[in-house]
Formats: structure tokens, sequence, C-alpha cells
């Protein structure tokens, strides 16, 4: 198993890919396996921020209406 500080990590603020904890913490996004997983970083960030999104639209919108957002009679 590799260590973390054996793998590649984005950098938030410089949009480089670096090898190790080059970084603080708070500035990097990863681990990732290659340096091409973690070129893809903000890729990767803003699909899983959609999906979450979509996720919690979902659940807030449970046993309401789709299109009118009001509660169902059904229930």
């Amino acid at each position: 198993m590799t260590h973390d500080s054996e793998k590649y990590w984005y950098n938030l603020k410089t949009g480089e890919v670096e090898k190790g904890f080059e970084s603080p913490a708070p500035d990097r996004a990863g681990p990732f396996d290659t340096p091409e997983e973690a070129a893809r970083a903000p890729e990767v960030i803003r699909e899983r921020a959609r999906a979450w999104a979509a996720e919690e639209a979902r659940e807030d919108s449970w046993g309401s209406d789709p299109v009118s957002g009001a509660p169902r009679d059904d229930q």
C-alpha cells in the first residue's frame, strides 16, 4: 500500500500537481494515484458537487410534488 506522502495532490491555489505533502493540507486536494488523476481534480470536484446538490434536492423534495413542490395528497 502506498503512503499518502508518496501520492499525487492537486494544489488548489497554484493549480499545479504535486507529489507528496509539498503544500499545506487546506491548499491541496487528493490523494491521487497518478499525476494525470490529480490534474483532473477540479473536474472531479465539480462533478461531485453537482451530484451532491442533486442528491440534496431529491432529499429536500421527498414527499412533495416534483413540479410544484407542494405536499402530495396521496400520502
